[in-house]
């Protein structure tokens, strides 16, 4: 479709809301009814051609007694949805009385089939009908809608000498301009919008660093793609739309399913449908509602491509006390069997759930395929060091480096989302590392990376552009030491915690995993030539891991050379002279 058709189209439906809902609703709430009419009128357009054929099926069905209908209605209708009522949304525009329109709209929403009822008691829409009818606007939105200047139809509308007048609206272009719509009204309440929204500039890089690195390894195939914490299901379609064109430039025809799990319902139902709206109707239904981390829903699927924004600095004590509570948690996502401890705890503090994210998606990796699973996952900076040796989210890190599983960690600009400023991390996970990858990880520190926005969004004031896109994708791809990159051994993350005992004083020592001579030779060189009679109490050693990309990436101030400090105080004696006289007399 042309852009500016489609950009016509974007500008009407944001338009109605100016038109009809002002005064009515404050301005972050216009979404509560924009959106979910949005869905609505697709939904009708596409079903009307085949209404009459619906209704013929509906009498039939309702003369034989056939009480489960919706798959024969669905059918006829030749979608993964229908509409059984007698109405069509442009039958709604004129009513004797609002309370004959609000009775028909109720009846003509009821006719949905379940799945669209699903969307639309997420949308919590059937709340707002009192609210338009109360005010009298109900009719006038309706018709705003169903206006003849837009076409929301997959059909084209005709003249008068059977040429286009408006194009038709395929299935994924009307998926593009629910997005648009989405992504207006997210940056409209850009306070709330962080929670589960995030900038498309991120979501572009982190399906760069999931999928360029195995671009060339993509086969004729079928793949899979989830997000955890999918909000409105923006990672899901970028990640989709970025391995078709990754496939299509390389000749490889590829078919993706899309899974994912939100908590929260109204961007559950976005997501719902924003797949509907574009013929995804099959893959709507691998949209799970509820909490990823006490009810996973999908808990023997595993995936070949993972990425997530999940919520961080935010208490899961809830999830905790469904799980079990926290001693009590026997999850094997979050509690596994390794180095020799059967019930080894990755569970972290409950005021901060992030990490039970990423060792989500690590369950779901899948281990017996030739490209394996790829991860990438927003943190804030707790998941690099919160927590001591031996506690759960120290754990968890151990359990990623261990395994090998980590190939990089990428420091973002601060102030790139619209709810926080606080600096955040691109962590890129694989079980199926390169060769010169084994071992190792890559710290890449892109804080300097970014180009001003012209007008701030909530708290973001920065983006990455393609061109800084690239550039960071090139610091990963090429895996080589310098301003911003840096590479370590696993180990180098890693360090024992001992309790030295000393008489009767319960001291402990960090001592570096790679110390040369290990805890021994530490003990000798830095304990023992003070405290000659300390010893290690071995029973309490722990292992302990964390992250500093301070440390890593500190950039001490500049000195200043010592000449030009001298010439410096010998101009201010010159600026200053005869001043003590001048104060003294």
């Amino acid at each position: 479709m042309d852009a500016q058709i489609h950009n016509q189209i974007v500008s009407f439906i944001w338009g109605i809301a100016d038109d009809c809902l002002r005064d009515i609703y404050v301005r972050g709430k216009y979404r509560d009814v924009i959106l979910p009419l949005t869905v609505i009128r697709r939904l009708d357009a596409v079903l009307e051609d085949t209404k009459p054929a619906v209704l013929d099926m509906k009498v039939k069905l309702d003369a034989a007694s056939v009480s489960n209908q919706t798959e024969a209605l669905c059918n006829v209708a030749g979608q993964s949805f229908c509409n059984s009522s007698p109405f069509c949304l442009r039958d709604l525009t004129s009513r004797a009385s609002q309370q004959k329109l609000k009775t028909d709209f109720i009846a003509y929403l009821d006719g949905f089939s379940p799945n669209v009822q699903e969307i639309l008691d997420k949308f919590k829409f059937r709340n707002q009908i009192d609210t338009m009818i109360d005010a009298d606007i109900l009719g006038a939105v309706i018709e705003k809608f169903v206006s003849p200047t837009i076409n929301l139809s997959p059909i084209d509308i005709l003249d008068d000498q059977g040429g286009v007048r408006i194009p038709a609206l395929d299935n994924h272009t009307m998926g593009v301009i629910f997005e648009e719509l989405i992504r207006r009204f997210n940056e409209e309440n850009n306070e709330e919008a962080g929670e589960h929204f995030t900038p498309r500039d991120v979501v572009e890089l982190m399906a760069d660093l999931i999928f360029l690195p195995i671009a060339d390894q993509i086969k004729d195939s079928t793949y899979s793609v989830y997000d955890g914490a999918s909000g409105t299901g923006g990672m899901l379609t970028v990640s989709q739309d970025r391995l078709l064109s990754l496939a299509e430039k390389s000749g490889r025809d590829v078919s993706i399913h899309l899974f994912g799990q939100e908590i929260n319902p109204e961007t559950y139902a976005i997501t719902k449908a924003d797949m509907l709206l574009k013929g995804e109707g099959a893959e709507a239904d691998n949209v799970a509602f509820g909490s990823t981390l006490s009810s996973d829903g999908f808990p023997t699927r595993q995936f070949d491509f993972m990425l997530s924004n999940p919520p961080y600095g935010k208490s899961w004590k809830i999830d905790a006390d469904r799980l079990g509570g926290k001693k009590g948690i026997q999850d094997t996502r979050f509690v596994t069997t390794f180095d020799s401890n059967p019930d080894f705890s990755m569970i972290p503090r409950t005021s901060d759930g992030q990490l039970l994210f990423l060792l989500n998606n690590v369950s779901k990796m899948k281990e017996t395929t030739e490209l394996g699973s790829r991860i990438a996952e927003v943190h804030n900076g707790s998941s690099l060091f919160t927590g001591d040796a031996g506690q759960g989210e120290s754990n968890a890190r151990r359990y990623l480096i261990e395994r090998d599983l980590v190939e990089a960690i990428i420091a973002l600009p601060e102030n790139m989302f619209y709810n926080t400023g606080i600096g955040t991390f691109i962590w890129v996970l694989s079980n199926r590392k390169d060769a010169k990858r084994r071992g190792k990880i890559q710290l890449i520190d892109a804080t300097a990376l970014k180009s001003p926005l012209r007008k701030n969004l909530g708290k973001k004031n920065c983006e990455f552009t393609a061109d800084i896109r690239t550039q960071i994708m090139a610091l990963f791809l090429n895996f080589e030491e310098n301003e911003y990159s840096k590479i370590f051994p696993n180990s180098a993350f890693g360090y024992y915690k001992v309790t030295v005992v000393n008489g009767s004083d319960k001291d402990t020592e960090q001592i570096p995993l790679d110390y040369p001579g290990g805890i021994d030779a530490f003990i000798a060189k830095e304990v023992l030539p003070y405290t000659p009679k300390a010893k290690v109490d071995p029973k309490k050693t722990q292992i302990g891991y964390e992250i500093s990309f301070t440390k890593h990436f500190y950039k001490p101030a500049q000195l200043r050379d010592l000449a030009e400090i001298a010439a410096d105080i010998r101009a201010l004696e010159q600026e200053t002279e005869g001043l003590l006289e001048e104060v003294l007399s």
